[in-house]
């Protein structure tokens, strides 16, 4: 299955059931009066954060999801059933885009927990039968009112894959075959540049259970942040990232230039270019392909490296050379990151996805406008019931002349 980490689609929440216009005519029951039922709301459109899923693929062959409508009420005080809500599962880490008419978009949800819910399009009310219209001054109501429309989106989804670690760098620095040699993922390995042209996931499980995901994307190039290569269509899936592992390969050091390590810089500019906050991220620096080098070149390394006072590892992840302290790295830093993150205070407020998309908390109530009646379209049965429409003027005075005659009936007979 190809890796598609945007889309663009179109939603659309049922429309609720029309009300009902309806008349009670039994035998030995005037005054039966009006007796039309409420039309049934609409199905929700429901997107929901699913762990299972990793790609849009999905939203690119179907681009219309459509709920179904409430039905309609009926006589007898029969309302409509209300229309089941429809759940769209997405993978989790998807953020939720309204395109507006003017061109630009707002975000209406951000799906970074598995399980979460937001609701994208409502359905609309079932209209009111004719039974609510019913006073002491109209005794033979011959209206009722329509289903309100479900609510239409377009909506543009972006995935951004989360992970604990993010593992960068330049083009045939040998980020598959680390991923590869430290976790069960199997991306394709091969002696040339862009081999990866889409985002690999590895997980690295310590003795105590503990798991890190680590997200690989496809080598950056100098201009990666102006849209040059393939890597800068990637690097919002390494936003989330706790921290960052920056490897580079011993081909791209030269020891005889006053700065060894420039691969690493062009990374960090990229970066910063990129988005800011991600160039500040935590990293871990290394050096991969040492098998490479002979010892010498080794030890002039190390002793370039020292001068420059940064921490670089040195390893080879073909062989194995220098792995097992690279990952006590990995783990020492993700510790410090998970405390850090359980000091923060929780948020005093509800989350975002479960507010209005105004911002503002939901009240519980339903703050829509009543919905209009109308006429009914259609003539009730010689029964009185299951009609949902308009009733013409004359037919509209028949009736209210047939309840007035069935009154005075009544009254005669008291």
């Amino acid at each position: 299955m190809r890796f598609i980490d945007e889309a663009r689609i179109s939603v659309k929440a049922g429309d609720g059931g029309r009300g009902c216009v309806s008349f009670r005519r039994e035998k030995y029951v005037p005054r039966g009066g009006p007796d039309g039922g409420d039309g049934g709301s609409g199905g929700d459109v429901i997107f929901r954060a699913e762990p299972r899923l990793l790609t849009l693929y999905d939203f690119r062959l179907k681009r219309m999801y459509e709920a179904k409508r409430g039905q309609h009420g009926m006589g007898s005080q029969r309302y409509g059933k209300a229309a089941d809500d429809l759940y769209v599962d997405v993978p989790v880490g998807t953020l939720l885009f309204e395109l507006q008419k003017d061109g630009s978009e707002r975000l209406l949800a951000d799906l970074s927990e598995p399980g979460q819910e937001h609701v994208v399009a409502k359905g609309g009310r079932g209209g009111k039968g004719n039974l609510h219209f019913k006073s002491s001054t109209m005794r033979a109501p011959r209206f009722a009112q329509p289903g309100e429309e479900g609510e239409e989106r377009t909506l543009r989804m972006e995935l951004k894959i989360l992970a604990d670690v993010g593992l960068l760098g330049l083009p045939n620095a040998g980020k598959s075959t680390f991923i590869a040699a430290v976790s069960a993922a199997r991306p394709k390995i091969a002696p040339y540049p862009f081999t990866t042209l889409s985002p690999n996931l590895g997980v690295i499980e310590d003795d105590k259970g503990r798991q890190l995901v680590i997200a690989d994307i496809p080598g950056l190039i100098e201009g990666a942040s102006e849209g040059q290569g393939l890597g800068h269509r990637f690097l919002k899936h390494v936003e989330r990232t706790r921290f960052l592992v920056h490897i580079l390969s011993v081909e791209e050091v030269h020891l005889e230039d006053e700065n060894p390590l420039v691969g690493f810089e062009l990374l960090d500019e990229e970066l910063a270019a990129y988005d800011p906050e991600l160039g500040r991220k935590p990293q871990v620096r290394v050096l991969n392909k040492i098998d490479l080098w002979s010892e010498e070149q080794l030890l002039a390394l190390k002793q370039a490296t020292k001068a420059r006072g940064e921490q670089v590892f040195l390893v080879s992840a073909l062989r194995g050379d220098g792995l097992e302290e690279l990952l006590d790295e990995i783990w020492r830093r993700a510790q410090a990151e998970w405390a850090r993150a359980a000091e923060r205070p929780a948020p005093l407020v509800q989350p975002a996805w479960r507010a209005a998309a105004s911002g503002e908390e939901s009240t519980g109530e339903d703050e829509r406008e009543e919905l209009p009646w109308v006429e009914c379209p259609a003539e009730p049965g010689e029964d009185g019931q299951d009609c949902c429409g308009d009733l013409s003027d004359e037919e509209g005075e028949e009736a209210e002349e047939r309840a007035g005659q069935e009154e005075d009936r009544g009254s005669d007979v008291s």
